[in-house]
């Protein structure tokens, strides 16, 4: 006589028990079971969508959305039972659902495979989650505004090869930061059309046999459309790969920003106080006040890009339909979600806190010669060739650098000496007020120019 395993819902097939070892090691239930609310939706609108071809009856529809919703008061109580017997949540959820109103419990599987029902959940996950991270990507867009407006008039030094290269303001490079995340946000947007695109249906790889409706269960799971291919529904994770990458890019910036505000607190460059709260000390070293936060994001952005790099290995190598590989999709996907969420609510949180030490910016940019270009500029204007300009200023710059002063501190007389067209009003220009007034086109560093961009990027949040 043929003796069966019955651990498991899916254990008919097969007559000696899974190995203990393999049980363990092939279960995602640990991980997975985060998309447990996501799952009992699509759970309930494909009931729903089965109740209204027959395959349900009304009776039956009502049992399954009485049981999911006491499975789904259970889950949020911390009092459902996950077992690795059942390997992953959308088992365990069936089990369980079973357990609680028979029959009706195990037709709801009808038409639909844990291969499309598990591509399914993690699109209504990444949807969720995008929301979340959109909210933070807009609080600390929020911040840096706020920032940038009190700094308009802050003037600093602008960098080239970490090099001072020309006078720019404090809330100017504030804005920069703030473009960076605006692309992070368009592109999540886009990213987002991807994945709202709805696999459940697909199967197993097939399709189905059962008349079923895909427009209504998308249209009850907000979805923009089913999908076209029921092969490429279920083995897809483009989406997945897309939104880690928009995540890398998120992370890369906050580690671009991290960089700088790490250098800024330097004793070297001193240019801003970072709260306490963001910072720590050290075990030995008493007077130390070290910026902990964007030093550990700047970690943590090799952790997403990494993340990313595990994805596109995981499936560049699947034939089609789905493979167990896909498994290992959702782990590094959620850490990313995690650190992307948690970085962004650290930088937003930390923000509005940061103080600009003024008189050390200013000094800074009168060293290096930061306002050389406004002079070339200035003898463009009175009618020299560029490149003789440069020349020009190029000697200024050394007699500069011989007698340790700024071109401004120069006498008119000795910039006489290098072009007879410099006259006494080039001291205008040589001020770094002057420099970055100057620049008032758009997208400039002029005081005026940066508090019209901020109340224009006000009006995209709005």
């Amino acid at each position: 006589m043929t003796t069966v395993n019955t651990d498991k819902l899916s254990s008919a097939r097969f007559a000696q028990a899974t190995d203990a070892f393999v049980e363990v090691f092939t279960a995602s239930v640990d991980f997975d079971q985060r998309m447990a609310q996501q799952d009992i939706q699509g759970s309930l609108a494909h009931a729903k969508m089965l109740t209204s071809i027959n395959i349900l009856a009304e009776t039956e529809y009502n049992d399954i959305e009485k049981g999911l919703e006491q499975i789904s008061t259970e889950i949020e109580a911390g009092e459902f039972n996950w077992s690795i017997k059942q390997e992953d949540v959308h088992m365990n959820i069936e089990a369980r659902l079973t357990d609680l109103i028979g029959i009706a419990g195990k037709k709801l599987h009808t038409g639909r495979s844990r291969n499309d029902q598990v591509a399914t959940d993690i699109r209504l996950y990444l949807r969720e989650e995008i929301e979340v991270i959109n909210g933070q990507l807009k609080r600390l867009q929020i911040a840096l505004l706020d920032l940038a407006e009190k700094e308009a008039d802050t003037i600093m030094p602008g960098f080239t090869h970490l090099q001072v290269a020309q006078p720019i303001t404090f809330g100017h490079h504030l804005m920069a930061w703030f473009e960076m995340l605006s692309r992070d946000v368009e592109r999540l947007q886009d990213c987002t059309k991807r994945i709202n695109i709805m696999p459940l249906g697909a199967a197993a790889l097939a399709g189905t046999s059962y008349p079923i409706d895909r427009h209504m269960t998308a249209e009850l799971l907000g979805f923009s459309r089913p999908s076209n291919n029921s092969l490429d529904s279920v083995s897809d994770r483009d989406f997945a790969i897309e939104f880690t990458a928009a995540a890398s890019l998120i992370m890369l910036h906050l580690s671009r920003f991290s960089e700088e505000l790490v250098l800024w607190t330097s004793a070297q460059f001193d240019f801003i106080d970072m709260p306490d709260a963001f910072c720590t000390g050290s075990s030995i070293m008493p007077q130390k006040k070290n910026p902990d936060v964007p030093e550990l994001v700047r970690g943590k952005s090799g952790r997403v890009t990494g993340h990313l790099m595990s994805l596109l290995m995981l499936m560049k190598s699947q034939p089609l339909a789905y493979n167990k590989d896909n498994q290992e999709d959702k782990e590094p996907l959620f850490d990313t979600v995690d650190t992307v969420v948690n970085s962004l609510r650290a930088f937003a949180d930390m923000m509005p806190h940061i103080q600009s030490k003024k008189e050390n910016m200013y000094k800074a940019a009168k060293q290096g010669f930061a306002t050389a270009t406004d002079l070339a500029d200035y003898l463009v204007r009175k009618g020299i060739a560029f490149r003789d300009a440069h020349e020009v200023v190029g000697l200024a710059v050394r007699l500069g650098v011989e007698t340790k002063r700024d071109l401004s501190e120069l006498s008119l007389e000795e910039l006489q000496g290098f072009s007879a067209e410099i006259t006494a009003d080039v001291f205008d220009i040589l001020k770094l007020e002057g420099s970055v007034a100057a620049r008032k086109h758009i997208g400039g560093t002029a005081p005026d120019t940066v508090r019209a961009a901020i109340k224009s990027a006000r009006a995209t949040l709005s």
